[in-house]
């Protein structure tokens, strides 16, 4: 599973607690000193009210820390969250008299204090709470959902199903259980839930389905070995979570391109393969260059886009843009955007062309393709200004400005397991292969493996030098 609340996150919610609460504080020094009535007004010169700011912001952040108030949004519910909060605050007042007493700071104003208490809370509690349901209401609209394989149909597994299940703003959804027995699957397990197969199909249940994390919620012991399972789901760059049991020491696997974790899960412990992309820093700064570059970069180059459309159409008829249906995430599809180089009957008449096919591998390349449109045609390629309306694929969230090109799902459906997990990260606007010399005469097993090398060595360094390479690629003209 994903690391939803990475250090990045989680220093800027803390961040903001801290920053609420120093404008609650100077709130209360402002209406102690000049809004209350004249006989409760004012404020003498002493104490030094930094000093107590100061305390106040230490304490403060020993005690979020202490509550867990940065523990994911996704497994907990509103009350708990607002809760944790009213401990946190409470048990930061108690502290921060302790503390005045040990530091001989006195004289300091009780209401000035009980201002700033009230007003802590108010906004603490406004503010987790606008954010618990604007990410409750993102998520129950189908948003951002994930979707879980659970390995096994016993109580471990139905309690699993009720917590995701109960917890909708979690942006989970069980698309089904795997039993061992044959003579399972079909039967109901909870909440709609049903038996889909066997683990011994594992492998191609996941290559027919959406899948983001596979739990196994059953017992190791029940299993003569486990490990298969597990390599099978590792191979197609899926994230494997356990549901800790006394059997745990089965599991001798170890992962080749993960890592283990423990954490808190739907109410429980688990263990977790974590993603073969650890940086969760650095994917959450890659996702934000995404949207705002996407979303600047399309606005700078609208006259580019402008010149071109008008191009396409006076070079041949037809749409400017080429939609087509392309493969994402985990195998998520999605309307995939281009400017038109080919002419507008161009996949009817690719089945006249099948046997010109250059490419070894399920993708179809012609070098001289009688279907692209004279001179725009070329030009566009040949400067990849084609893949320019791909920023709206990006601020749509279906792609990335750096990852391995999408695929078309009758290619994916041709593919072998361990080039399947190309698909474990979002697909890019530019790539290792797409900045290569002589992209298009890589063989397919070769381009698969620059996807592959790119998702394993993934770093922010490693997407801007890309990115460079695709300005010299766009400047030179070496696409095709």
């Amino acid at each position: 599973m994903l690391r939803e609340r990475s250090k990045l996150i989680t220093n800027l919610h803390r961040l903001l607690d801290i920053s609420l609460t120093v404008a609650a504080f100077v709130s209360a020094y402002f209406i102690k000193r000049h809004l209350l009535p004249i006989s409760l007004r004012g404020l003498t010169t002493e104490p030094d009210y930094y000093e107590v700011l100061f305390l106040i912001i230490m304490v403060w952040y020993l005690c979020f820390a202490y509550f867990k108030l940065y523990e994911s949004y996704r497994k907990q519910s509103l009350p708990r969250i607002l809760l944790q909060v009213i401990k946190a605050v409470s048990t930061g007042m108690v502290f921060l008299f302790l503390g005045l007493y040990v530091l001989k700071i006195f004289d300091v104003s009780q209401l000035l204090l009980f201002i700033f208490l009230l007003l802590d809370l108010g906004l603490l509690l406004a503010m987790k709470s606008t954010i618990y349901l604007v990410l409750k209401k993102y998520r129950s609209q189908g948003v951002n959902f994930r979707n879980m394989l659970i390995i096994g149909s016993r109580e471990r597994a139905k309690e699993l199903i009720r917590n995701v299940q109960s917890r909708e703003h979690s942006g989970y959804r069980v698309i089904g259980c795997l039993e061992i027995s044959d003579s399972d699957v079909g039967r109901h397990v909870e909440g709609g839930v049903n038996i889909i197969g066997t683990v011994d199909n594992i492998k191609e249940i996941m290559l027919g389905r959406v899948v983001d994390e596979v739990v196994f919620a059953m017992p190791l012991n029940m299993f003569d070995d486990p490990r298969p399972y597990i390599v099978a789901v590792e191979e197609l760059g899926i994230h494997v979570t356990f549901i800790p049991n006394i059997y745990l020491e089965r599991l001798t696997y170890r992962p080749v391109r993960n890592r283990i974790q423990l954490q808190p899960y739907f109410g429980t412990f688990a263990i977790t393969l974590a993603s073969i992309e650890p940086h969760s820093d650095g994917r959450m700064i890659k996702s934000l260059i995404d949207y705002v570059a996407a979303g600047i970069g399309f606005i700078i180059l609208m006259p580019v886009f402008l010149i071109i459309a008008a191009a396409i159409r006076i070079s041949s008829r037809g749409p400017v843009f080429y939609k087509q249906l392309r493969s994402g995430l985990n195998g998520r599809t999605f309307t995939f955007y281009k400017f038109r180089t080919m002419l507008a009957d161009a996949d009817e008449k690719r089945r006249e062309l099948e046997d010109l096919n250059e490419s070894d591998g399920p993708v179809f390349k012609i070098k001289n393709d009688p279907r692209i449109i004279p001179f725009i045609g070329y030009f566009l390629r040949r400067t990849s200004l084609d893949e320019l309306p791909q920023l709206i694929n990006i601020l749509r969230g279906e792609m990335s400005l750096v990852g391995p090109r999408p695929p078309i799902p009758t290619e994916v459906a041709q593919y072998k397991p361990w080039q399947r997990r190309r698909l474990s990260m979002k697909p890019g606007l530019t790539c290792i292969w797409q900045t290569s010399p002589n992209r298009n005469d890589i063989p397919f097993s070769d381009w698969m493996k620059l996807d592959l090398e790119y998702i394993d060595n993934w770093s922010l360094m490693l997407d801007f030098k890309l990115l460079l390479k695709t300005f010299k690629v766009i400047l030179f003209g070496n696409g095709r």
